[in-house]
């Protein structure tokens, strides 16, 4: 199956598509740094900026005008804004979506796979989701959404997001049943963990792969030696906690709920359990996550063995650059797991009539927020035929 990717970054989706036999023709995006990754480890990416590009000419530079490909994937990412009803695909400020589904109708893949942050399911009272939704059914596709928890399907880490699939030929797809049960409090034990992940890294010392940070002193130091596993900065002796930690933990919103009642205050330094998956790796993990063991912090590889890329994946630019790179990539070992159940799925023979235009899990947790319930509604509204729904 032939694939183009958009929104490519370092090519963690990548990597696990081609490692379970995708053909990737093409893939785009628009930091020279993230396309220089890309190019060293996987090959065929160009800089693009996807917020002003014309697809009809991409299309004719590939030559798909004759064929479609089988399959787009990547993530736009969700800007966080957006204007309701008929001004959605107006507003500037969603144009890197719209762009995504401009994509999808200037190539008409078979088949496409869109990833985000968990906060495209409540962004603008779920207004983002669902307008983005009804244009991907206006072009013909059938649309499965789910909220996927990491760390259960081999990554070491508790990381959610949302994956969105949509095939336009009628065929009948399942998301991959989860390969490591994980249970307790934000499914905190899991039988992947930080230690199958980083454990043989610890004693490392070759600095050209960037395996030992520099060493920490002074004020730092003593935080890091104080803190245990599983504590933050709010564990601290008071005179060890910095002075912007102790201002936004007592900071009140506009309506007036403390943010410790609202997810929680800042938490700055984190030292990490080994025995549980890690917290979800970001741009800021080298910055704030302490090793469970040893007094430094995690280093840039130990950031991408959590993100289970390959000690052979190389990353380019700058120190802020790679970590970026890491910490925004789609886990290659999901991404194959992914692309597998998409291969079971175009096997399948088509149906004549769909059971359903989308279906959803939004959540597994039994109670739900406002915000999620006000989304689940807008996407009810799109549902046909027996209003069959996954929950």
């Amino acid at each position: 199956m032939k694939a183009i990717s958009l929104f490519s970054g370092a090519g963690g989706m990548d990597l696990g598509f081609r490692n379970a036999g995708f053909d990737i023709i093409a893939a785009f995006d628009n930091h020279a740094a993230t396309v220089d990754t890309y190019n060293k480890n996987l090959g065929g990416a160009s800089i693009l900026d996807l917020s002003c590009c014309n697809f009809a000419k991409i299309s004719e530079s590939l030559g798909t005008q004759k064929y479609s490909p089988d399959i787009i994937i990547g993530g736009p990412p969700c800007q966080g804004f957006t204007s309701a009803g008929t001004r959605f695909w107006d507003d500037p400020r969603n144009k890197l979506i719209s762009n995504y589904v401009d994509a999808l109708k200037q190539f008409s893949p078979r088949w496409f796979v869109m990833e985000n942050v968990e906060g495209i399911l409540t962004t603008a009272e779920g207004e983002y989701l669902y307008e983005t939704v009804k244009r991907m059914i206006e072009l013909g596709y059938s649309i499965y959404i789910r909220k996927i928890y990491m760390q259960e399907y081999s990554i070491p880490q508790r990381r959610k997001r949302v994956i969105i699939i949509g095939n336009r030929e009628g065929k009948a797809y399942k998301f991959p049943e989860p390969t490591t049960p994980a249970s307790g409090q934000i499914y905190r034990r899991a039988s992947v963990t930080l230690r199958n992940a980083i454990f043989d890294l610890q004693d490392v010392t070759d600095e050209s792969i960037d395996q030992v940070p520099s060493e920490e002193t002074g004020i730092k130091l003593e935080r890091i030696v104080k803190l245990k596993q599983g504590q933050s900065m709010k564990d601290l002796p008071p005179e060890l906690q910095h002075a912007s930690f102790k201002r936004r933990s007592h900071r009140r919103v506009i309506d007036g709920i403390p943010s410790e009642k609202r997810g929680g205050a800042p938490s700055g330094l984190k030292r990490l359990v080994y025995d549980e998956p890690c917290l979800t790796i970001t741009s800021a993990s080298p910055c704030e996550f302490v090793h469970p063991e040893k007094n430094r912090m995690l280093t840039i590889r130990e950031c991408a063995r959590v993100q289970t890329f390959p000690d052979s994946f190389v990353f380019t630019g700058k120190r802020n650059e790679r970590i970026l790179q890491i910490g925004n990539a789609v886990p290659p070992v999901f991404a194959e797991l992914i692309a597998n159940s998409i291969l079971h799925a175009d096997e399948s023979p088509s149906h004549t009539v769909q059971a359903s235009l989308v279906e959803y899990v939004l959540t597994k947790a039994e109670a739900r927020s406002p915000a999620l319930v006000r989304t689940e509604k807008k996407l009810e509204t799109l549902l046909t035929n027996s209003q069959q729904t996954l929950f």
